[in-house]
């Protein structure tokens, strides 16, 4: 058998361990589930009545879709910001389940048996990931069936919004090697989960909720060249939704950025995640 059929069976293998470790935790899939609808009911109804973005309530739709329609207006207009933010933060949060699944199996010698074997390092990694990309679909369909129950609409062409889509799977299946180069390197379960903690916050950091116009000066550039801020404004351009102006390189060119984010974090985590799996504990 070829490498490459080697890679791909032991790449396909690994995917269904994954998948069936959610068969068998159904409450993980749940709260996967139930987090993204969370979001929107949580920034889009109850931050965004306090949040105005500059040039979202023209054109801002009501709870029927129609242009005009009763309940049309900033609030509408902020959620169809809102959207291409909580997709871009459903792809950031694949850090959090691959990191906490790699710590967990180093901590249980999983990760020693393994190695062990004569499998492919690459294609364990790679199954792992490809398993976390088929359920972030699910999550994705979810909550762009939420957004269009609560007003957002995409505006733009059909094959830009398959682009959007298909960017923020690309971001999240970098992500996923993010988490598991972490989780790997960090080798207990209890510290990968205290470090999830911090994915938050660094997602916070961007323009996925608010403007930046109105943060501080350095604070705006760091969120401007956060990759995942790039995403986001990425999406809105292709979705057609309402974004703030901004001037930096990745704001002005989101789609080239998003592109070369994804391009970089794969490039370096992915060798490095699978060299850290191929050498751990010698």
């Amino acid at each position: 058998m070829s490498a490459v059929a080697n890679l791909a069976a032991d790449a396909w293998s690994s995917m269904l361990r994954v998948l069936l470790h959610y068969r068998r935790s159904p409450g993980l899939l749940a709260v996967s589930l139930a987090v993204p609808v969370l979001m929107v009911v949580v920034f889009g109804y109850v931050f965004g009545s306090a949040i105005t973005v500059p040039g979202a309530a023209t054109g801002a739709t009501g709870a029927t879709g129609a242009p005009g329609a009763s309940g049309a207006g900033p609030v509408d207009g902020y959620r169809e910001f809102l959207m291409p933010g909580l997709f871009a933060m459903v792809a950031v949060n694949g850090i959090m389940p691959t990191m906490v699944g790699a710590a967990r199996d180093v901590g249980r010698g999983v990760t020693d048996r393994l190695r062990s074997m004569a499998v492919s390092r690459t294609g364990l990694l790679l199954g792992q990931t490809l398993a976390d990309l088929l359920v972030s679909v699910v999550v994705l369909a979810l909550l762009a069936a939420v957004g269009l129950v609560v007003g957002w609409r995409i505006r733009g062409g059909a094959a830009d919004a398959a682009g959007a889509f298909g960017l923020l799977l690309l971001f999240r299946f970098a992500m996923t090697w993010v988490g598991l180069l972490l989780g790997l390197a960090v080798g207990k379960e209890e510290a990968a989960g205290q470090l999830a903690v911090a994915v938050f916050p660094l997602a916070m950091v961007t323009n996925a909720f608010v403007p930046t116009g109105g943060m501080p000066g350095w604070l705006a550039a760091v969120a401007e060249w956060n990759p995942m801020s790039a995403v986001v404004q990425a999406g809105r351009d292709l979705f057609g939704n309402p974004s703030a102006p901004a001037a930096a390189w990745p704001m002005q060119h989101a789609v080239p950025a998003a592109l070369l984010w994804c391009a970089v974090l794969l490039l370096v985590c992915g060798p490095f995640a699978v060299r850290k799996f191929a050498t751990h504990g010698t």
